[in-house]
């Protein structure tokens, strides 16, 4: 880990919830806070609250604040300590689609982003569109870190280990955020008019149950196949033995327009080809890079049509040769002297 190396202890602090899974054998210390509620404005409070006495009463020369819920606490904690702070924002927050549609909850946290925000000396988020979006909105200038993978070889595993059919082309469908106007559902709608070919979804999400229904509704249990969030590697593993990749992402929302989903770097190191949704950042990757293709509407007829094109082009292995010399080119090893060379800046 980028900190480690520079000489840090680093503590990881999140929260646990009823659902939450042991968290492995990690290099560093983490911390995962019992709250009295999961969900709702009260979870909020009792979140902020709660890390702010944890960040108060523990030894710290730099905080490193993820998204705009642990903002708060973490502003006024380095305020207090007279400490440093980078706030890494993954995504354009107040926009989300959870917010979208509720002005009151979204005023609320506006408030908070425009009396924090420009007060943060160092800043980071995950696109050049994003990082404009905050510029116009705010004036500040945020630096870009997209969230890449190391380059390192995986396990191999066959299908039959995974418990995966041998006999069918495999699409992949992965995420932990695998939610509303994600494209998931017109996904499985297009599975209804494909042949030879079978979705895999890999991950959590608020859809998933309602998925899980669709697809008992159109009798195609045999070709959709749920697999619950997993860790990293063996997650690599199923996208590994995929044949291609989707990200599907809506332009419903502000945030999801400027979106550079993590999926797409995980196609790309799993060495499979990607078909997308049609926004800014990620078509930019595909056509740079020249590992896939993008589908102008996220519609099941359009899915289905653009899938089965791709399974059978001339193109296919170009795309998974294309994703093997990106891989070089896209990767932690890389994009990490963004964040190396920041916090330089503040250590000296």
């Amino acid at each position: 880990m980028l900190l480690q190396d520079l000489g840090y202890d680093v503590l990881l602090i999140g929260r646990t919830t009823s659902s939450s899974k042991p968290l492995g054998c990690l290099s560093y210390e983490t911390y995962r806070m019992k709250l009295p509620f999961e969900r709702g404005p009260m979870f909020y409070v009792s979140y902020a609250f709660s890390l702010f006495f944890h960040l108060l009463f523990r030894k710290s020369d730099l905080f490193f604040s993820n998204d705009l819920d642990t903002l708060l606490p973490n502003f006024v904690v380095s305020r207090i300590k007279r400490k440093p702070l980078i706030y890494d924002s993954h995504e354009f927050f107040t926009e989300v689609p959870e917010l979208v549609g509720r002005p009151k909850t979204q005023t609320v946290w506006k408030l908070m982003e425009m009396n924090i925000l420009p007060k943060v000396k160092n800043s980071l988020t995950v696109s050049n569109s994003i990082a404009q979006l905050y510029r116009e909105e705010y004036g500040i200038k945020m630096k870009v870190l997209r969230n890449v993978p190391l380059q390192r070889s995986f396990s191999e595993k066959k299908r039959e280990e995974l418990g995966l059919p041998t006999d069918v082309k495999i699409v992949i469908l992965q995420g932990s955020g695998i939610n509303i106007d994600r494209g998931a559902e017109e996904a499985i709608e297009a599975m209804s008019l494909l042949d030879g070919a079978m979705l895999l979804i890999v991950g959590s999400g608020d859809v998933i149950e309602s998925l899980k229904q669709r697809v008992k509704e159109l009798a195609i249990e045999s070709k959709v196949i749920f697999k619950d969030r997993m860790p990293y590697d063996e997650m690599m593993a199923h996208t590994r033995v995929a044949d291609l990749g989707l990200t599907l992402d809506k332009d419903t929302n502000v945030n999801y327009r400027y979106s550079l989903p993590n999926k797409l770097f995980d196609y790309i190191h799993a060495g499979i080809p990607t078909l997308a949704s049609d926004l800014k950042e990620v078509r930019g990757i595909i056509e740079e890079y020249e590992v896939g293709e993008v589908v102008d509407v996220v519609e099941p007829s359009a899915l289905a049509s653009k899938i089965d094109q791709m399974l059978g082009s001339t193109k296919f292995n170009d795309w998974k040769q294309n994703c093997l010399k990106a891989q070089k080119q896209l990767t932690w090893n890389k994009e990490s002297q963004v964040l190396r060379e920041l916090i330089r800046s503040i250590d000296e």
